[in-house]
């Protein structure tokens, strides 16, 4: 169960969100929540479409108009969308980065550039040695 789940009769939705089932009903018919319908065509409300309920009211108390309100949530929705279709390409790319043969890894070299490396390769280590004089060579 999650908050995609159609659980909520109109009754219990109306409830959750404390508006009037006809309220439902008529923001059913403009397209504002569309709740899913059973085999004999009730109306089933999920917890999603309960929170969007409740923005509507608070929206419409702070004066703004139905279509106003229509169309910020048409716009939240979208954003959501995109949201989750770009988690599934970055991960979708993220595996095939994994999988894919021959992929490559990178290292810092020893002047701070970059190192391409192939899979399994190890980076060069570099092995000079560095003597610090703090008061310069002695003569």
């Amino acid at each position: 169960m999650d908050e995609n789940s159609p659980l909520f009769a109109i009754a219990v939705a109306a409830e959750l969100s404390g508006m009037h089932p006809q309220t439902l009903r008529q923001y059913d018919r403009l397209g504002m929540v569309s709740p899913r319908r059973t085999a004999g065509q009730s109306r089933r409300y999920t917890m999603r479409d309960v929170v969007q309920l409740r923005e509507i009211a608070r929206l419409s108390a702070e004066g703004l108009n139905l279509e106003g309100i229509r169309r910020i949530l048409e716009l939240e929705n979208q954003v959501a969308a995109l949201a989750h279709r770009v988690s599934e390409l970055e991960s979708a790319l993220a595996d095939e980065l994994l999988n894919r043969p021959g992929r490559r890894v990178f290292a810092a070299g020893a002047e701070g550039d970059v190192v391409s490396l192939r899979a399994g390769e190890r980076a060069k280590k570099a092995n000079q040695l560095v003597v610090w004089r703090p008061f310069g060579p002695r003569g």
